[in-house]
């Protein structure tokens, strides 16, 4: 009995030792299988990563929290003069012998996205554009693009537009002159010029004083986005800065019955700036106010602080700019309706915004507008207040 009782124990437990390896090896064939398909999935995302790379163009390069090349795709080697897969395991220095270069890097590893250009080799290599930005599971990533066709595009539109522009000035300058002394002449003559020959003549000045603002403003405008230089000085004050603009405007805005009016706080902080370029920004900004303003309506300028920016408004109560147009006014030679303006100031260039903008941007500031048709506009810009200031 006792044999027959340990025979039937002894079944069951095979029977579910059995069962238990059956199940233990249905697991480990499932997690041998996901295990398979996950290593399946990392393959094809590192495939189309790779195919990613090499699509773009762009060269692209992971780099360890030690700054040093985990990988770089081929065209990432081409742009830096490098035989294939020798950047591996450079550091940075190495691989770009750039210390500005290095520097950027480690400001992206412990902050947010940086960008820099540099040259390959001397003055005259390739032109590159790089942008870092800190990988989510650690390191970074550095992207290369060649830009030495745009850049030489850029030079060959800057010095078109210089030449271009230096040869219509001494015309330009000519048919002012003459356009003036006929206006004298007209006043003069005896007997009187008929009133339709003053106005053709009044219209030869007015057309010839834009065209003569084109001009300078395209220059202008040119040499700001070939990357000119800026006279920065620390401690500026923008509310001096804002006042002295407006106040170079004062006789047109009376001229035209508009009150011109200046509200800065004192004791602004400073800030960094080039001050002819960003009194040119406030003499545009009111000189819009002016020309879209009712008779006596006010335009007031103010510059204020908030939060760590000083902040420099125009406002006008004038017709105000269309929803549609918001967007584009900052746009090279973009134009609102010419009806909106006042008839006896005429239509601008086009190019006032745009220069403001390069301007502001140049010294990493924002400007923007709020406007509501009917209700006037109030262009605005901030730029950082200077570190240190009191």
């Amino acid at each position: 009995m006792l044999c027959l009782v340990l025979a039937v124990v002894t079944a069951g437990l095979a029977v579910l030792l059995s069962r238990r390896e059956r199940a233990a090896g249905r697991r480990d064939a499932r997690r041998a299988a996901e295990a398979a398909r996950a290593l399946e999935a990392l393959r094809v995302e590192r495939a189309d990563r790779a195919a990613l790379r090499e699509l773009t163009g762009l060269g692209v390069l992971e780099l360890d929290d030690r700054l040093h090349v985990r990988d770089a795709n081929p065209a990432a080697h081409g742009l830096l003069g490098r035989a294939a897969g020798t950047l591996v395991g450079r550091s940075i220095m190495e691989a770009f012998l750039d210390p500005g270069l290095e520097s950027m890097a480690r400001s992206a590893l412990e902050g947010g996205p940086r960008t820099a250009e540099i040259r390959r080799g001397d003055a005259d290599g390739p032109a590159l554009v790089v942008r870092a930005q800190r990988a989510a599971g650690g390191g970074l990533w550095l992207v290369l693009e060649d830009v030495s066709e745009l850049r030489r595009l850029q030079r060959i539109r800057a010095e078109f537009i210089d030449n271009l522009s230096h040869e219509l000035r001494t015309p330009l300058t000519t048919v002012s002159l003459l356009s003036e002394t006929l206006a004298r002449d007209a006043d003069a003559a005896d007997p009187p010029v008929p009133d339709k020959m003053r106005e053709r003549i009044a219209k030869i000045e007015v057309e010839t004083g834009h065209l003569v603002q084109m001009v300078n403003e395209l220059l202008d405008l040119s040499r700001i986005e070939s990357g000119g230089s800026l006279l920065l000085a620390d401690g500026l004050d923008m509310g001096r800065l804002a006042a002295d603009a407006a106040e170079r405007l004062r006789l047109f805005a009376e001229r035209q019955g508009v009150n011109l009016r200046v509200e800065t706080d004192p004791g602004l902080p400073g800030i960094r700036g080039d001050g002819a370029r960003l009194g040119q920004v406030v003499v545009n900004l009111v000189h819009n106010a002016v020309k879209f303003s009712p008779d006596g309506g006010d335009v007031v300028v103010r510059a204020q602080p908030v939060g760590d920016e000083v902040v420099t408004s125009v406002e006008d109560h004038g017709v105000g700019i269309p929803r549609a147009a918001r967007d584009r006014v900052f746009e090279r030679f973009y134009k609102i309706d010419r009806a909106r303006l006042r008839p006896e100031v005429g239509g601008g260039t086009g190019l006032g915004l745009a220069i403001a903008r390069h301007v502001i941007e140049q010294h990493g500031g924002r400007i923007w507008v709020e406007s509501e048709e009917g209700r006037g506009s109030t262009f605005s810009f901030a730029l950082p207040v200077t570190d240190g200031s009191e």
